[in-house]
């Protein structure tokens, strides 16, 4: 198989390098942690995953379209902050029902918010939801001045369940992959890709580029609330800054999964396949025992490799040419 035939694969496929790093990866944690596969640790680590997963399938389909959403993080804390304070310890299904479609209309609205002003007002994406980010960060800590707040033990118990000896966090994944491929394979899928890639190009055909864009936010804020609800439902508990480092990891698995930054290039296969790297090399670190600084000094290295890491290939690839 020559080298044509190669990046032709690699470039259909740009995932293959994220599973390939994560079979590693695993392998690794396997021999540190014996009992990976256990039910019940498997359950706990799909569980803690979740959240970051939703949300970076958010962020996929913003940076496929061109854009960048940094105000995810935020929208993250705003939803979780309004998820605690209307859902309380004795609430019934009713009051959570509210709860729920209070925090998902919450992540909708600010999705609309940045999606007009990167979409119809033409501003900057990193400039914007960089600015949003404090607004929503703001109105988290308005909610929820300091962390606290419990909610009804059923409501929890519901998403740490393994139906069929299968964890409920592997149920989502796999239909989050599914709406990813009915979506792709949709004329608006083909409109995304097409904005991404060459938005000029793209609206001199009839591309309604605009409203692409403006969607993509949408995707975002709701994939944040959706986030916040599963995190929430995770800890149990609520803290205002809780998303903060959200963020920045959803970018770094998005860039780990092989979507090119500046967009027109990816999926969420590859995306939802960074998450799990980046879960199971803190893993490896967790179990490795290495000192909690080391532990910070790794998940930069690990950004900064997964930034520069398309960069280096291809200027290895003009010193071999």
């Amino acid at each position: 198989m020559n080298s044509v035939v190669l990046r032709r694969i690699a470039l259909r496929h740009s995932y293959l390098l994220a599973l390939l790093l994560l079979l590693i990866a695993v392998g690794i944690n396997f021999y540190l942690q014996p009992n990976l596969f256990e039910l019940r640790v498997l359950n706990s680590n799909l569980r803690n995953f979740l959240p970051l997963i939703i949300l970076t399938v958010g962020q996929t389909i913003v940076i496929i379209g061109g854009g960048i959403d940094l105000s995810v993080g935020a929208i993250v804390s705003m939803a979780n902050a309004i998820l605690v304070t209307l859902i309380l310890p004795e609430s019934g299904p009713t009051e959570i029902l509210v709860g729920i479609l209070a925090a998902v209309g919450a992540g909708l609205a600010a999705g609309v918010f940045n999606g007009l002003c990167v979409a119809y007002l033409r501003l900057q994406p990193i400039v914007t939801t960089y600015a949003t980010s404090f607004v929503y960060a703001g109105i988290a800590l308005l909610i929820l001045p300091r962390p606290g707040g419990n909610l009804p033990r059923e409501f929890l118990r519901s998403y740490r369940g393994a139906p069929l000896d299968i964890p409920l966090a592997l149920y989502f994944i796999a239909l989050a992959i599914l709406i990813w491929l009915v979506l792709r394979s949709t004329r608006y899928g083909q409109y995304l890709f097409a904005t991404g890639g060459k938005a000029d190009a793209a609206y001199a055909t009839g591309v309604p580029v605009n409203f692409v864009r403006f969607s993509t936010y949408v995707w975002a804020g709701l994939a944040a609330a959706l986030s916040a609800l599963a995190l929430t439902m995770n800890l149990g508990t609520g803290n205002p800054r809780i998303g903060d480092a959200m963020t920045l990891d959803s970018i770094v698995a998005v860039v780990l999964g092989g979507t090119r930054l500046s967009g027109g290039q990816g999926g969420v296969i590859g995306s939802v396949l960074g998450v799990l790297i980046l879960g199971v090399i803190r893993n490896i670190i967790s179990f490795a025992n290495v000192p909690t600084w080391s532990q910070t000094l790794v998940d930069a290295l690990i950004i900064i490799a997964a930034l520069a890491g398309p960069g280096l290939v291809r200027f290895l690839r003009r010193r071999t040419a």
